[in-house]
């Protein structure tokens, strides 16, 4: 296989405030910014692009592999925080993580209402 996945954009409410959110809990790098992108790049060279787009949009899922000292960090952000979040991504396990796929995982809603996810295992 010679594909790498490279960038994506999310659409942003507040591009600065999802930077941010996500500069944080993922522990990213910043990156140059330019036109209507305030940029991020995460392990792998992969860019997060946070940008506000001339239309309403429908919540996307995003998924991040961490590492378990990295989940442990972030998980203490989320429940510091008071964040809402939940074991599995239909919502009934609030307040839990799951331990699925031989890690563990957790669900929560970004400033701008994507579902996140962060697991300590790929699914394959």
């Amino acid at each position: 296989m010679t594909a790498h996945f490279n960038h994506t954009i999310i659409a942003s409410v507040d591009a600065a405030e999802m930077a941010a959110f996500y500069r944080d809990l993922l522990e990213a790098d910043d990156a140059p910014a330019w036109g209507p992108f305030v940029n991020l790049q995460i392990a792998g060279g992969v860019l997060l692009q946070f940008a506000a787009p001339p239309m309403e949009f429908p919540p996307q899922h995003y998924a991040y592999l961490l590492d378990d000292a990295h989940f442990d960090r972030a998980y203490a952000k989320i429940t510091d925080h008071g964040w809402d979040h939940w074991a599995d991504p239909q919502r009934s396990r609030a307040g839990e993580i799951n331990h699925e796929h031989g890690g563990r995982g957790v669900y929560l809603l970004d400033p701008s209402g994507h579902y996140l996810e962060l697991i300590t295992r790929p699914y394959l």
